[in-house]
């Protein structure tokens, strides 16, 4: 295949190099003459293991160019690679000025042309959910003179390298996510990673978009907590290498993809108290911590989201049926769970409130249990149903706080929201 390469910076180098690693004929793109010139003499753009010897045997090979002639040399291209930077604004966001430049050319230079079969132009560049359908599309079918589907494919594909280990990175990937329109393979990029062994997602755009967001912020938040520790421990004395060794160690709950599922707030008697202690003890030896300082105000911001998701569209004074009000499922232990704030939330707001737990019995609350919930929701024992009464149809809307939902024989016509899973 003939790959373009738009902006041969630390990305679009790397992923040239590999390309034609790969078998690929590939020619790079960029502004700088100076850069071009270089990687035809065989310098490398950049500093990074194992890609002057692939850019050198690449170069022996005949298998990749460089140039600042876009028209001279895309038209023959089975496909463009997008990996043009997209740095911060002021404000935070992505300066999109280059990925509409780059855009605008490659457009242009295919505006009239007869082709076999469409270009497939694929954006590694990181930019934000709704650029690939509401900026990057429409630029596309203001400037071709036929419809986008005869001339172009697009695809987002997110990069996942790291420097240093870029090389290893493409090669040995975590993953690989394919984002297309209507979320089907597509053939090209199917014959690029076609060696190439890590778990494959295609899915549409806007799923794609949106990863490397999210990896890259829980990898700054995983920083950062680390940290955060990192300073209490010294301020404590304490060894940080220690904890730290005891804390990778649980790759059951502490790096595993339990509690990472998006769903209900956090509560029970351990996860709340101990943030509030560990914030204590922050404060008290002055390490502090706006990490987790934030935990339990942004857990209540979800419990807040949460009880507009539940009443949205729901009529005043509706019939609501809520499935588990203890903090997980097959547990009848309230206190704090966030089930009994969702049920003190609904009936507040003037909702006809029935709570299906089989695993509570209000007589046999004992202790702190029975205090909190005396103290929380002391109607609790009224609305309390049977199982009879829970699949018995008669709800305006079931919300499934718990894996309980699954003991249930409800209509599939019913209106039925799984907190659990939030779509």
């Amino acid at each position: 295949m003939k790959v373009a390469v738009f902006g041969l910076g630390y990305v679009g180098f790397t992923v040239a190099c590999c390309l034609a690693n790969d078998g690929h004929d590939v020619v790079g793109f960029d502004v700088s003459e100076l850069k071009t010139a270089n990687v035809n003499a065989g310098i490398c753009p950049i500093t990074e293991p194992d890609l002057e010897a692939m850019l050198k045997d690449a170069l022996a090979a005949g298998r990749i160019f460089a140039t600042t002639n876009v028209g001279q040399y895309l038209g023959g291209c089975d496909m463009s690679m997008v990996c043009v930077g997209t740095p911060s604004l002021p404000d935070g966001s992505h300066d999109m000025r280059y990925i509409t430049e780059v855009t605008r050319q490659i457009a242009t230079h295919l505006r009239g042309e007869r082709r076999s079969r469409p270009m497939t132009v694929v954006y590694r560049s990181t930019i934000k959910p709704g650029t690939m359908m509401g900026l990057i599309a429409p630029i596309f079918e203001s400037i071709l003179d036929s419809p986008l589907s005869n001339l172009v494919e697009l695809v987002y594909n997110p990069e996942f390298l790291r420097e240093a280990t870029a090389v290893r990175d493409y090669f040995q990937p975590p993953k690989i996510v394919v984002g297309t329109k209507d979320g089907k393979p597509n053939a090209s990029m199917a014959e690029i990673y076609r060696s190439i062994p890590a778990p494959h997602f295609v899915v549409k755009f806007s799923e794609a978009e949106i990863t490397k967001f999210v990896d890259n912020s829980w990898h700054a938040t995983k920083v950062a907590f680390a940290n955060e520790i990192g300073r209490i421990c010294l301020q404590l004395g304490i060894s940080a290498a220690t904890v730290h060794q005891i804390f990778v160690s649980d790759t059951k709950l502490n790096i595993s993809p339990y509690y990472l599922r998006p769903g209900g707030a956090f509560g029970g008697s351990c996860l709340p108290k101990d943030v509030r202690a560990l914030q204590h003890l922050s404060a008290d030896c002055g390490a502090n911590t706006p990490v987790i300082d934030a935990l339990l105000s942004s857990n209540n911001a979800h419990k807040f989201r949460l009880h507009q998701l539940t009443t949205k569209g729901l009529s005043p004074g509706g019939r609501v049926l809520l499935v588990g009000i203890a903090f997980k499922a097959d547990t009848d232990d309230l206190r704090e769970s966030p089930n009994v704030d969702l049920a003190r939330g609904l009936l507040g707001s003037g909702f006809q409130l029935s709570i299906y737990d089989p695993a509570i019995d209000a007589q046999k609350l004992t202790g702190a249990n029975l205090g909190y919930a005396w103290s929380q929701l002391p109607q609790l024992q009224s609305l309390l149903v049977s199982k009879k009464e829970a699949e018995s149809g008669r709800y305006d809307r079931v919300i499934a706080a718990s894996r309980t939902l699954r003991t249930l024989n409800l209509s599939p016509h019913q209106d039925i929201l799984d907190l659990n899973q939030l779509q």
